[in-house]
């Protein structure tokens, strides 16, 4: 059977992206506590097509996806954006996928709640590769153990905070998100021996931010929080600068 896909294309009008998307597939995800963490995702694959194809072959994403049996880091994530890149002959490549992320708390020694947390992994491949984490953390009142009428308010319902990284060297999801839940904690508790009656979104994305710069492994990050409230919501965003790697 001939290969249409593969065959020259005289046009010179290039795809800027082609691909598959919303592709559930279980994965492995690593894991501080148990090592290893099953879970199911949510994966997105395209590249961008040299105008010299007609097109591509869409089996072949999910077929570089099944030669990972779906254990999924940061390591092998170059390296599925490397086979894309080079078996479909693309200019880039590029992989999304968004997971839940399971937690067990422990506090004093004693085990909490599992907190579920939504998580993804972006990461772009052309000449050199670019690979993005983002957590959601939720944030409610009361976080800390007062009485609630001595607890900050707000213009409404408290929210979450949206925080993406890009690392130098490997760090845990989980570490990045109770390193997130301990900042939102001690801002609360700042604002309660300061007697102020209001967390701020401006603050706590400060803080947020201000908690990831000192994180050597960390190269790059962005912070949103998130207010939402009863007739509008709110939010505040910053971004570091990213430093060159190496």
């Amino acid at each position: 059977m001939k290969d249409i896909q593969s065959q020259q294309d005289s046009r010179r009008i290039n795809i800027k992206k082609v691909g598959i998307k919303t592709v559930s597939y279980p994965i492995t995800v690593r894991d501080k506590a148990q090592k290893r963490q099953q879970t199911v995702a949510t994966a997105n694959m395209y590249v961008n097509l040299p105008h010299k194809f007609k097109g591509t072959h869409m089996s072949r994403f999910v077929e570089i996806l099944n030669e990972f049996h779906g254990a999924i880091d940061l390591k092998s994530f170059r390296i599925i954006l490397q086979k894309m890149k080079d078996r479909l002959e693309a200019e880039a490549a590029h992989l999304e996928i968004e997971f839940p992320y399971f937690l067990k708390k422990v506090r004093n020694g004693t085990s909490r709640n599992l907190g579920h947390y939504k998580c993804s992994m972006h990461g772009s491949l052309e000449k050199e590769d670019e690979l993005t984490l983002s957590v959601e953390v939720p944030i409610s009142l009361p976080i800390v153990e007062k009485s609630i009428h001595r607890l900050p308010g707000s213009m409404g319902r408290w929210g979450k905070a949206d925080v993406s990284v890009r690392f130098r060297q490997f760090f845990w999801i989980e570490d990045i998100i109770l390193l997130i839940e301990e900042t939102v904690e001690e801002e609360l508790n700042d604002l309660l021996l300061k007697d102020r009656k209001v967390l701020s979104v401006e603050s706590l994305a400060r803080r947020v931010g201000a908690c990831l710069e000192g994180i050597d492994a960390i190269n790059w990050y962005s912070v949103t929080v998130h207010n939402f409230g009863d007739e509008c919501s709110t939010f505040a965003t910053l971004e570091s600068c990213e430093e060159p790697v190496g």
